[in-house]
This record gives structure tokens, sequence and C-alpha cells, in this order.
């Protein structure tokens, strides 16, 4: 069992960088694929960046390519979403999420088994 809490997020204004954490509880976040994902009011929920379980490489949407940057801090438990030249088309509420059986990454949220409990990111235009 893994509880997650998120930390960071806010209001930005576009151009701007705001840097969200994932911190992992009950067993080290480097035994867990580690995802992001993020929902817009009125839209479905869309995967943005997640991390392997072994070899920690790494994989991003389209959208947020070379803007963001998803890595693992081992000596705190956590997981980062660092996010650079932020869009007003990123606002929504990000949410990580985290499981020990996928054995790389998945885009896909159902494959997760445990969730953050969601930071707004606002970036006004």
């Amino acid at each position: 069992q893994v509880q997650l809490v998120q930390s960071g997020g806010g209001l930005v204004q576009a151009g701007g960088s705001l840097r969200l954490s994932c911190a992992a509880s009950g067993r080290t976040s480097s035994n867990y694929a580690m995802g992001w994902f993020r929902q817009a009011p009125g839209k479905e929920r869309q995967f943005v960046a997640a991390i392997a379980r072994i070899g920690n490489s790494t994989y991003y949407a389209d959208s947020v390519k070379g803007r963001f940057t998803i890595s693992r801090d081992n000596a705190k438990n956590t997981v980062n979403l660092q996010m650079n030249s932020l869009k007003p088309e990123d606002t929504a509420t990000y949410y990580c999420a985290a499981d020990l059986r996928i054995p790389y990454w998945s885009t896909r949220g159902e494959m997760y088994n445990y969730w953050g409990q969601g930071t707004q990111v606002t970036v006004s235009s």
C-alpha cells in the first residue's frame, strides 16, 4: 500500500514555471512506475508524463514534450514534475499516480492503482 501526497502548483503567468511534487509513503517511490495526469473542467483526463519503474526511462505527451520534466528524488521518496514555458492550455488539476505492476510506464490512467489528491495549476494569459 502506498499513499501519494502532492504539493506545488498554483497560479502563474504564461511563460512561467511551476514544480509539482508527489511524495510516496508506505513504500519507496523507486519501486513504482509513476505518472502525471491532468484534467481540465469538462475534459477527459489526459496523460502528461511518466517515469519507468525499471531503468527510470521517461515518456511525455506531445503537448508537453520539451517543456515538462519528470524526475525521481529517491532521497526524498518523491517524484517531481518541473513545468516550464507554461501555456494557458496547461491549466488543469494535476494528479500523480503510481503502480507496482507496470514494469516501465503507461499512458493509461486505469493502469495505475494509486493516486494523489490532485493539485490545481492555473496559467494566465
